[in-house]
């Protein structure tokens, strides 16, 4: 059997339900989220590498203004419940870190592997009726992710 890959994710479309672990080992249903928040989903290739060391302390840092902007920071990789659990302790992040280790909400989302070895830096800010607003790729520019996010909450429409 062939398999045709899906059109990826772009702003207008309904973002993908799914539930994860996320670092204490708890599972977290995005649809919890639907009605209550906007919500900024980033999508990283490995926890303390340098790139997304750097990526989740510009998050970190930037983590009032995305709540002052009604939205929820949440990050996800392949990596351990474990893995995220020590990444998060060691660089005092106040967000949630996903575990998906078979990679089910990364083809969810369409996240394409870089050079077919790891996973690409991609970020969607996502309405609360459930509708993305914004994707964004850069596997170098790491606080773009950020300030793109922050900008694109800033423009949407105040509920």
């Amino acid at each position: 059997m062939v398999q045709i890959p899906h059109a990826s994710l772009q702003a207008g479309d309904p973002a993908p339900a799914f539930t994860l672990p996320d670092q204490n080992g708890m599972p977290v249903h995005f649809a919890d989220f639907i009605g209550k928040t906007d919500v900024v989903l980033y999508f990283y290739p490995k926890d303390n590498s340098a790139g997304c060391t750097a990526e989740a302390c510009a998050f970190r840092d930037s983590y009032e203004a995305f709540k002052e902007a009604g939205a929820t920071v949440i990050g996800v990789s392949t990596d351990s419940t474990e893995s995220h659990e020590g990444f998060a302790r060691r660089n005092r992040l106040p967000f949630i870190l996903l575990s998906d280790p078979d990679q089910t909400v990364h083809r969810l989302y369409t996240i394409p592997k870089m050079l077919g070895l790891f996973n690409a830096r991609e970020t969607f800010v996502i309405d609360r009726q459930g509708i993305i607003r914004h994707r964004f790729s850069s596997q170098i520019d790491m606080k773009k992710h950020v300030t793109e996010a922050l900008a694109v909450l800033q423009a949407m429409p105040t509920r």
